[in-house]
């Protein structure tokens, strides 16, 4: 038997090498996918944390009997109580649009901002356009 260690990074395993290396290896018993950090709804690394039996890679449904592993708590992103203190630090309290995370966490996050920092948030919702000469151009947006 080959043994083979392969170091991937690629967000929520939607792109790059770790579809390659998941399609040729998922269905592999002796396999083992180790999945570290934070893995976004709807993505195929979710699927897998959450102990799917198939996943989808362009348009092939795909066994899974590799053995799934995920260490939590490793993470390139900073939590909330991080991305608040980072933002405490601006004088003069810049606007926040939140893009990037799931709903929730995002619209827990900019309660927090609005309410513990005064912050000038705005989630956007999926396909709005922010004119962002007009959302950061104000007085409020001095910086350090």
């Amino acid at each position: 038997m080959v043994w083979r260690i392969s170091f991937v990074a690629s967000g929520m395993c939607s792109g790059g090498r770790i579809k390659h290396h998941l399609k040729h290896n998922i269905w592999r018993q002796a396999c083992h996918v180790i999945i570290v950090g934070f893995q976004a709804q709807g993505t195929i690394g979710r699927a897998l944390v959450d102990s799917a039996k198939y996943i989808r890679l362009w348009g092939e449904t795909i066994r899974v009997a590799a053995k799934v592993h995920t260490i939590g708590g490793i993470s390139a992103h900073a939590d909330q109580n991080g991305l608040c203190q980072w933002y405490n630090h601006f004088r003069n309290r810049p606007s926040v649009a939140l893009v990037h995370g799931e709903l929730t966490a995002i619209n827990k996050l900019a309660k927090r901002l609005r309410d513990d920092l005064t912050a000038p948030e705005h989630v956007p919702h999926l396909g709005e356009r922010i004119n962002w000469k007009v959302f950061f151009m104000t007085d409020k947006t001095r910086c350090l």
